[in-house]
């Protein structure tokens, strides 16, 4: 038998119980027998596991590796990239100037006032928190801003960390040449700017306001606006953002690992706003506010003047008002809640978001219905004697006996309720115009949808239906609702805009425009830009209809419910209104009407909330502004 070489070696203690014997027959028949196991313990065979082991878990972490370095580099290639550049490149900015608001006359109602804010760039803040902190110090001992409030703007600005955050706007002229000789790093001393409104209240809620951006509107529009940016708020400031805002100047410098300027790599000037022209006559606007404010020192209301040639807005008061300037270095809180508890509702814009029953201002629109669907010729009359019954249920005149034998005109000057009965819904044999048909001219001359005027929010008033009647209160429609519809009551809903505009399609002999306060837009280089009149639609009603209907608004004027307005060196026609709308509370008054009469080229509007009478409350407010304009101002 051949001796094994392996075997004249004594067997080695490994310190365990087991044998090399089955180590040397494998490696000996080139077999891979398996080692025994012996009283639980593992042979030798547990490095090779081990060392896969290591194998398998280096192996991991080279994929972690390559995982990581794929996220880093095409994942988030361009974030990071941003941040590498950010750190080399600084990115200042030098503010537009926002456009100018000007009347018609070419009279600037708002001017900007230049000054000096302070803005802190976190990313170009020392690393070390020692240095950052003294030199938050410094800015807070300057500036006698809190430390805290410091903090807190930059805390809350994180997310947009190469942005410089404003700290305050408006510093002392000492102040800031404090900062400008201590020269912080991060620290950053801006001409800032801020409006001032010059037209006081009266032109308030048109003009409306600025204020800085809100972290939402950042979001919606970050692209195009910087942290600290203002922003148009409310009126033609919010409506025409687009155009009055302007679009900053911006110029990238290299800077080393220090943060000195080592040289500018480009440079973009700032471009200044379009200036703003408007349709308004300041002078109107002023005179329609005064007016307004005497004859209703505790009242509330609105005037709208338009012209109906174009839909272009000459005045447009909100009565009472406020004071715009307020707003923009940011009111305080108990200024705000001054004028949010205010019971006349200041900061609500009547004309544009009031919602009231229009009371007779609607009876032109039912009569130029009746008359164009033949319910009624101008020579068709019935007979006033007080009102008419349904039953046991009474529905009246305002005048105690009547009116007597009434045609059209007449109806419409005395504001006569029982021929509109008759016409809008109909009595005994005679056929009225009935729900649909009421519905349908109340659209047609632009009830129920927006007037198009170029202010947020506008309302679209309300016309009842049956569908509606049996959705929401759960009753069929009666004949006394179309009754109470024909005459401006019941669950209709007008805006003083919509008012305005219709009379405006009954003056000028039936066309609906969407009415503006913008004539158009300067823009820097000093070229202008007109805005085009914008023609909703022309009523399908009869231009001898419409004729007629305007010959009963004259007759109102000459001896009907607004003869007062007989004494202006202008012929005018109109109609009054008195809207009920609660059992306790005043009615509201209205009047609406154009001048002149053959040629009209002014509208007015007067709403007067819980005034009454509109006779005796809306018709001399509407007087006074006329007489100045066609008088004073000799303009016919």
């Amino acid at each position: 038998m051949t001796n094994n070489p392996f075997t004249t070696l004594d067997p080695i203690d490994l310190g365990r119980k087991s044998s090399l014997d089955w180590v040397e027959s494998s490696c000996l028949s080139g077999l891979s027998s398996k080692p025994p196991m012996q009283d639980g313990f593992l042979s030798l065979s547990l490095s090779h596991k081990k060392l896969r082991l290591f194998f398998f878990a280096m192996a991991i972490l080279l994929s972690l590796v390559l995982v990581k370095s794929f996220w880093l580099q095409v994942i988030s290639g361009d974030r990071y990239f941003v941040l590498a550049e950010n750190n080399r490149i600084k990115t200042q900015y030098s503010k537009a100037h926002r456009g100018i608001i000007y009347d018609r006359n070419g009279k600037a109602l708002v001017n900007n006032l230049f000054g000096f804010s302070i803005s802190i760039a976190p990313s170009e803040l020392p690393k070390d928190e020692a240095e950052k902190n003294e030199i938050l110090d410094r800015v807070s001992t300057i500036t006698q801003i809190a430390r805290q409030e410091i903090a807190d703007k930059l805390e809350g600005a994180e997310s947009r960390y190469f942005q410089p955050v404003l700290i305050r706007a408006g510093i002392p002229y000492d102040q800031a040449m404090l900062l400008k000789i201590d020269d912080l790093p991060g620290v950053r001393l801006d001409i800032d700017s801020w409006r001032l409104y010059l037209g006081g209240e009266s032109f308030s809620h048109i003009l409306g306001y600025i204020g800085k951006i809100s972290p939402e509107e950042y979001e919606s529009f970050r692209s195009e606006y910087l942290l600290d940016d203002n922003i148009g708020k409310a009126g033609l400031e919010k409506q025409y953002e687009k155009y009055l805002r302007g679009v900053h100047g911006q110029k990238k410098i290299e800077v080393d690992a220090l943060g000195r300027e080592k040289k500018i790599i480009s440079q973009k000037e700032f471009v200044s706003g379009d200036s703003l022209m408007l349709s308004i006559d300041a002078g109107l606007q002023e005179k329609a506010y005064a007016v307004m404010k005497d004859k209703l020192p505790q009242g509330k209301g609105s005037v709208i003047i338009s012209d109906p040639r174009n839909g272009s807005i000459l005045a447009l008061v909100d009565y009472p008002s406020y004071d715009n300037n307020l707003f923009t270095g940011g009111i305080n809180i108990s200024e705000y809640n001054k004028l949010l508890n205010d019971e006349r509702k200041p900061l609500f814009a009547r004309s544009v978001f009031g919602e009231y029953p229009s009371g007779s201002t609607i009876k032109p629109v039912v009569a130029a219905g009746a008359l164009q669907e033949g319910i009624a010729l101008k020579n068709t009359t019935v007979n006033s004697s007080g009102g008419i019954y349904v039953g046991q249920w009474s529905f009246p005149d305002w005048k105690a006996g009547g009116h007597g034998v009434t045609n059209v005109t007449k109806a419409i000057a005395w504001s006569v309720n029982t021929y509109f009965y008759y016409v809008g819904g109909g009595y005994g044999n005679f056929k009225g115009l009935g729900l649909d048909g009421l519905v349908k001219y109340f659209k047609m001359f632009g009830l129920d949808e927006i007037t198009g005027i170029d202010l947020p929010g506008e309302r679209d008033g309300f016309v009842p239906t049956a569908e509606w009647k049996t959705e929401r209160i759960g009753e069929p429609w009666y004949i006394g609702d179309t009754y109470h519809l024909s005459i401006g009551q019941g669950d209709l809903l007008v805006t003083p805009l919509q008012v305005n505009n219709y009379t405006s399609a009954i003056a000028n002999g039936g066309k609906l425009y969407a009415l503006h306060l913008a004539k158009g837009v300067i823009h820097p280089d000093g070229m202008s830009e007109d805005f085009s009149p914008k023609l909703i639609r022309e009523v399908s009603v009869d231009a001898e209809n419409l004729k007629t209907v305007r010959e009963g608004m004259r007759e109102t004027v000459s001896y009907g419910s607004a003869r007062s307005l007989d004494s202006l060196p202008v012929l005018v026609a109109g109609k009054t209104g008195t809207a009920q709308w609660h059992k306790d509370k005043l009615n509201h008054a209205w009047f609406t009407g154009f001048a002149p009469y053959d040629n009209p080229n002014f509208v007015i509007t007067v709403l007067v909330e819980e005034g009454g009478e509109g006779s005796s409350v809306a018709v001399p407010i509407a007087k006074e502004i006329m007489s100045w304009w066609f008088s004073e101002k000799k303009i016919i």
